[in-house]
């Protein structure tokens, strides 16, 4: 499975990237959603994409609203890593088109758990 983790903190995309590659993803990453416009325009497809909302040039729910416009990536599942907690704001993610919505801080138990809700977590890593 392939993942792209979308946060402007180098720290954050090596965390993400850390625990999703434990899990067995294959991952990419970029600095903002402009940058990972650019993986999906090369071809490398993600089953899944994390990404931060507040990034300089395009922010997560920008990306997010790029992305359900087009039918050629539709099939991506979104999930926000951010550390936008209001409710108003987890709702306007949802309705962009983000599946799933993770608050830092958090663990990689957390996302482990968003993973299996979504269908997303191998077989092999254990509950």
């Amino acid at each position: 499975m392939r993942a792209l983790v979308i946060d402007d903190s180098r720290a954050m995309r090596r965390i993400v990237t850390g625990i999703l590659t434990g899990f067995g993803y294959e991952v990419r990453d970029a600095e903002h959603g402009r940058a990972a416009l650019d993986v999906l325009d090369e071809g490398w497809l993600p089953d899944l994409a994390t990404i931060d909302w507040n990034m300089p040039v395009m922010d997560g729910l920008q990306f997010v609203s790029v992305v359900r416009a087009n039918p050629a990536w539709r099939a991506m599942t979104m999930m926000m890593v951010t550390s936008e907690s209001e409710h108003t704001q987890i709702v306007r993610a949802l309705a962009a088109g983000a599946h799933e919505y993770v608050i830092k801080p958090f663990t990689a138990d957390a996302i482990r758990d968003k993973l299996a809700l979504l269908g997303l977590l191998p077989q092999e890593v254990s509950l």
